[in-house]
């Protein structure tokens, strides 16, 4: 098992992402899109999601692949961001096809940021245009940290943001992870600047702290993030992707699995106040060798690449002007 040349979920060959936002506003959109469409599935663990065509990734739903998928900012006027993916992939003739009818496939999740110091005061929802630059800026290659949809995210105690990770496993199969950090709980030990995800870096990719050797595992870390605005303000949505070849059932699978590694990452998390969700994408590229083994290896790398993401995505965050929160960089660094 080792990390990707990128360690970006975009080592998965055929996926790029993009990411657009509005300084002012403290909010933004992320996209993942594919050379073709992908299997897709979700799994949901918070108590508050926000979501949009997240029941046609059933396993036993008609659509079997889906055209890209929406990670915004904005609580429920962030899921327009998925109107502008769907009219730009429109007119690039994508999407599912019947008759002469053609229906990009966009599932969507958002988290809530309006909280968080940006000026909502709009006179038209933002998040529509900012869908459509997501996906007219999406690359193999893109920043971590105040971008796209983690540029309005928030922690407990610092600033979020957008994270990334990958890890190509002995079998040639390879996974990566792609998450906007807007958890109700903490990335990283309280006061310690140690991330709960310690065990599971490489190569100092977060810092290379290591683990913290004293900690209160009771130890109450959403003060600030209570006192700058309040507890409702969260939700942590994320994609984990490989290039094997799953069905529905067990790309839903490895998005469960996955969620092992937010619990890992955040303390607490899947709180009655975080919409958690995760979805899974796979490209199909390569089969499975083990049909049994492999499964269970493709969603043990989710998870940990999803932890390891979590955290980098905090650790890359920017301070930028009427920030409530510090980045961890200003309190740690």
């Amino acid at each position: 098992m080792r990390v990707g040349p990128r360690n970006l979920i975009t080592d998965v060959a055929g996926l790029y992402v993009g990411n657009a936002s509005i300084d002012s506003l403290k909010s933004g959109a992320t996209v993942l899109v594919g050379d073709a469409p992908f299997t897709a599935a979700v799994h949901v663990m918070g108590g508050a999601p926000g979501t949009r065509e997240t029941d046609a990734l059933a396993p036993d739903k008609l659509v079997e692949a889906v055209d890209a998928l929406v990670l915004s900012g904005g609580s429920a006027f962030g899921l327009d961001a998925a109107s502008g993916v769907t009219d730009a992939l429109l007119k690039q003739g994508r999407g599912f096809r019947i008759g002469p009818a053609t229906v990009p496939i966009v599932p969507a999740a958002i988290i809530f940021d309006l909280l968080n110091g940006g000026d909502k005061d709009w006179d038209e929802n933002p998040y529509r245009a900012l869908g459509a630059a997501a996906l007219e800026d999406t690359s193999e290659d893109f920043i971590l940290g105040t971008i796209g949809a983690g540029v309005g995210a928030t922690t407990a105690n610092l600033k979020g943001g957008l994270g990334s990770a990958s890890v190509v496993l002995d079998s040639g199969h390879t996974v990566g992870a792609l998450v906007v950090v807007n958890p109700f709980g903490a990335a990283v030990v309280p006061e310690s600047g140690h991330f709960w995800a310690a065990p599971f870096e490489v190569d100092g990719e977060f810092g290379g702290r290591g683990v913290a050797q004293t900690y209160d595992p009771l130890a109450n870390p959403t003060t600030e993030k209570l006192d700058a605005f309040n507890a409702k303000s969260n939700t942590t949505i994320a994609i984990v992707a490989t290039d094997a070849v799953l069905t529905k059932a067990q790309a839903m699978r490895m998005a469960v699995a996955a969620h092992d590694g937010m619990a890992r990452a955040l303390v607490p998390s899947h709180t009655p106040f975080d919409g958690d969700l995760v979805f899974a994408a796979a490209t199909g590229a390569k089969p499975l060798g083990d049909p049994a083994f492999d499964p269970l290896m493709l969603g043990n790398a989710a998870a940990l690449c999803l932890a390891r993401a979590i955290a980098r995505g905090v650790h890359a965050a920017t301070p930028a002007e009427g920030d409530i929160l510090p980045t961890w960089g200003e309190k740690f660094g």
